[in-house]
């Protein structure tokens, strides 16, 4: 079908997707149980929105758009009571986490929807790997060409998102020794990745989307995979790239840095993106993924190896003027102090410490959900 036009929004407004594990709270296992989740949910109103995702072991929640931090966390902490609720009602346990770190994968089922089914046809046993659980955020656009500006603006900022959201250290019932193991997963998909390097609008639906539409690869934006996608319909660009954290108050303060960041891009002063940007793109994102804010990245521009650390802390002391315009500056803070205590991975490998088992490290997912620690 045709690419849909891009659909003006206010500019650096805001709106977060959450993918959330459901557990079974006798052995901490994931347990297939949205169906029943999404029937119960259905009998009262939901402040926000909340749909399957690609297996039943999943949902989705979505947020209205926002404009600052309060308004969101505020949306974020009704959405996450309104779901412990319906848990606890159920016997099952919600929580983020990237990964669930036991869960096998051959033991899921597919969500009975018809763009699941055509999924798991499409890339067979891809399709429940897929259950990994990931943070989605938009930020509201002009236009189509400041959508494309920003997409590729953001590629020096994507590894501090994977640093600061990373909390997928397990898989499988191992360590994988990655702070964000879950983009392992999403990276196997063949359209994945960036996007391709196209700053008008204009080009990026003929010269692109329709040619890649005529080859019968793709049908629609849903089928592309990439790190931040345009989303046309909503008139916003989405970033991809964050783990579920654990909490929705990292949830919050990652979307509005996001928004701080974006609102400082738009006034032009770092020098415009370029195609050669992308040359250290996969090195940085591996470093993020792997060592996490212990990584080091290379500055796309100057060619600089910079401390992933470092480089967050210098660039939320830049953004605090954005995010004081944009009430957003409790986010910051949340985030400064994440920067020096460590990731939700670091609090799932301390937690294995005192557990010793994985088991333990799920249980504790679910208490820091619930705002118990």
């Amino acid at each position: 079908m045709p690419l849909e036009p891009f659909k003006t929004s206010d500019p650096l407004t805001l709106g977060v997707e959450l993918e959330l594990q459901l557990v079974s709270l006798s052995n901490f296992d994931l347990i297939e149980a949205s169906p029943d989740m999404l029937d119960l949910l259905k009998r009262k109103p939901f402040p926000g929105n909340v749909t399957p995702e690609i297996t039943e072991s999943m949902i989705e929640i979505n947020t209205d758009v926002h404009t600052s931090h309060t308004g969101l966390l505020e949306q974020l902490h009704k959405i996450r009571d309104t779901l412990v609720r319906a848990g606890d009602t159920l016997n099952v346990g919600v929580c983020g986490g990237g990964t669930h770190p036991f869960q096998r994968w051959t033991e899921r089922k597919i969500f009975s929807k018809p763009r699941f089914k055509q999924v798991s046809t499409l890339y067979g046993y891809l399709a429940k790997q897929f259950t990994v659980f990931g943070q989605h955020v938009h930020i509201g656009c002009s236009s189509g060409d400041d959508a494309l500006f920003l997409l590729h603006s953001l590629n020096r900022y994507v590894p501090h998102f994977i640093a600061l959201s990373a909390s997928s250290p397990y898989f499988q019932g191992r360590d994988t020794l990655f702070n964000s193991a879950r983009l392992n997963s999403v990276f196997a998909f063949p359209l994945s990745g960036r996007a391709p390097f196209l700053l008008r609008w204009e080009d990026f639906e003929r010269d692109y989307f329709q040619r890649m539409e005529k080859t019968g690869i793709v049908n629609s934006m849903k089928d592309f995979y990439w790190d931040i996608r345009p989303k046309p319909e909503f008139g916003t660009i989405e970033l991809r790239v964050c783990d579920t954290p654990l909490s929705v108050e990292r949830a919050a303060a990652l979307a509005c840095y996001l928004q701080a960041i974006c609102s400082y891009l738009l006034e032009r002063k770092e020098a415009a993106p370029a195609e050669d940007d992308y040359l250290v793109y996969n090195y940085n994102r591996f470093q993020a993924c792997r060592f996490g804010m212990d990584g080091t990245l290379v500055h796309p521009k100057r060619h600089e190896t910079l401390s992933i650390r470092e480089d967050i802390l210098t660039t939320l002391r830049t953004m605090e003027p954005y995010a004081q315009a944009l009430g957003s500056i409790a986010a910051l803070e949340h985030l400064y102090d994440a920067t020096h205590k460590g990731s939700d991975a670091s609090f799932l490998r301390q937690e294995y410490a005192i557990t010793g088992s994985t088991e333990g490290v799920v249980d504790a997912a679910i208490r820091r959900f619930r705002g118990a620690i």
